[in-house]
């Protein structure tokens, strides 16, 4: 089979490696001619949520007609509702797709072909997709490293990546803002090196993945802000009770997630 890929950063160049390790031909797409977009029976765009929309637009007519279509956008929603007058009607297949996988770090040179080895791959079909096809992208996915696939709809993915993904970012963000960050040094350790590890993000795409994805992270944020003013509350209270018992059913709930 011959994968083609389109956006060459961390993402896409992890394809790119995993597929060329698993014996598969990969073509980057970007200028590529017509026939060589047409000789690829997998699709993978792996561009910023904003273009992969207007890209698979500009492509459409030159896609094979039993080529599956997918992307690698963090966001599924926006995708989805962009491409859904074209993806009904056309020949080939799109279906919606989202890596689980990832580094502090971007760009090809930090490319990995081991980086899915154990991930999950998140997968929004629309409700006209055939069956067949999904479980026929999931085939061409396992050689990869994924080792296991979510089939959800797009809006139940970005619920579900606000709380997961999108929520620890921006608590990353604002924690490491703190004025006490910049003198950490012999009184940090493991905890603080967790919480600041996502921190480092490009502004410029995540803020397009938070607004893309602005109600649902609004949402959880919103959740988050009221759960933290009952832990200020007990302890600006010096309300042991209610420490406990918050501290309580954090532990509790930690441990229903495991």
């Amino acid at each position: 089979m011959t994968v083609g890929i389109r956006g060459m950063g961390l993402i896409g160049g992890s394809f790119e490696k995993a597929f060329r390790k698993a014996g598969h031909e990969v073509l980057n797409l970007k200028d590529a001619a017509p026939e060589a977009v047409a000789s690829c029976g997998l699709v993978v765009v792996c561009l910023p949520p904003r273009f992969v929309a207007p890209w698979i637009r500009e492509h459409a007519g030159e896609f094979a007609a039993d080529a599956l279509v997918t992307d690698a956008a963090g966001v599924k929603g926006v995708v989805c509702r962009e491409l859904a007058d074209i993806t009904r009607v056309a020949r080939w297949t799109f279906i919606g797709g989202h890596p689980m996988a990832g580094k502090e770090v971007s760009g090809y040179e930090n490319s990995d072909a081991a980086l899915f080895n154990g991930a999950s791959m998140v997968l929004t079909p629309y409700d006209w997709t055939p069956p067949a096809a999904v479980e026929r992208l999931k085939e061409l996915f396992a050689p990869v490293g994924f080792s296991r696939f979510v089939v959800t709809d797009p809006d139940r993915h970005d619920e579900m990546i606000a709380y997961t993904s999108q929520l620890a970012h921006v608590v990353s963000s604002a924690y490491v803002r703190d004025p006490l960050a910049t003198s950490h040094a012999g009184f940090s350790a493991g905890s603080y090196q967790d919480m600041t590890r996502v921190a480092t993000v490009d502004p410029d795409i995540w803020t397009d993945l938070f607004l893309f994805n602005s109600k649902s992270l609004d949402a959880v944020l919103r959740r988050l802000i009221d759960r933290l003013a009952d832990y200020r509350t007990a302890v600006r209270d010096g309300n042991a009770d209610a420490l406990r018992r918050l501290l309580a059913e954090g532990r509790a709930a930690k441990e229903r997630t495991k």
